[in-house]
């Protein structure tokens, strides 16, 4: 099981972003699949959490700049990261967990599989 993290990248402030993550050895449908980000110096935060194919969705604020999405035909959960801030500059992981072993979604708990991470820069 693996997850493959992508889209990162240097972006001007007020500029957007689409992050992929891709697993393989499971469907996207099977799985809740959250973004996660870690800036230098701070704790991981999660930003974003699909559950399956469902549509349903936690995010961390109500801000509405991050948003995700879960592609089940492409099995890939993507972050649209808009109106990026250069306080948003991190590494931007995906992580997921069997919706089986959840009663609720959010991304305050344990997730037992990680991408590798992909670096955004936010110039200002």
């Amino acid at each position: 099981v693996q997850l493959q993290a992508s889209g990162g990248g240097l972006v001007a402030a007020g500029g957007s972003l689409r992050l992929s993550c891709v697993p393989s050895g499971f469907s996207v449908g099977e799985y809740a699949i959250g973004w996660f980000r870690q800036a230098p110096g701070k704790e991981r935060e999660g930003l974003a959490v699909a559950a399956g194919s469902s549509g349903s969705a936690w995010y961390a604020d109500d801000e509405g700049r991050f948003v995700i999405s879960s592609d089940s035909a492409k099995n890939t959960v993507y972050l649209h990261a808009n109106n990026l801030k250069p306080e948003d500059t991190a590494v931007y992981y995906c992580a997921a967990k069997h919706l089986d072993l959840m009663d609720h979604i959010d991304g305050r708990q344990e997730y037992g599989y990680w991408g590798q991470g992909t670096l955004v820069t936010v110039s200002s």
